[in-house]
């Protein structure tokens, strides 16, 4: 199972940069009218989905502590910056600084046990896998 979930987060990587490179495109005709294309798209199809396959007891919106709504404010300004990079430094350099951003972000909230996630200690082996990706970049 734990194969098939690795091979389903590399698909989404794969699908991340496809995003950017077509959202780069539609940003040519305007930054924050492509973003809520994007937004609106997704929320039609999320909602579609939710529609057909959630379960009737999945969690509400009313449920979750609010601080975890947060989340959603996260990706309007990761689709803004990325129709602006992918314009300006292609899609492969936009990609690898989004990785870089996430493995740091990753390694400081492990580290520090943020948004009560468990904490894991920096090391050695931890701090290569986020800089090793990003000498590429540079």
């Amino acid at each position: 199972m734990s194969t098939l979930i690795i091979i389903l987060a590399l698909c989404g990587g794969a699908l991340l940069s496809i995003q950017a490179a077509i959202n780069g495109r539609l940003g040519s005709r305007g930054v924050l009218r492509s973003a809520f294309l994007t937004f609106a798209t997704g929320a039609l199809v999320t909602g579609l989905l939710i529609l057909f396959f959630a379960p009737a007891t999945s969690v509400t919106l009313l449920q979750v502590p609010k601080w975890q709504l947060l989340g959603a404010f996260c990706g309007v300004p990761y689709i803004v910056i990325m129709v602006l990079a992918v314009q300006r430094i292609g899609t492969a350099t936009a990609t690898v600084a989004v990785i870089f951003g996430q493995l740091t972000m990753s390694l400081l909230i492990d580290n520090f046990g943020w948004l009560g996630n468990s904490t894991m200690a920096f090391s050695p082996a931890r701090l290569a896998a986020v800089i090793c990706p990003a000498r590429r970049c540079t």
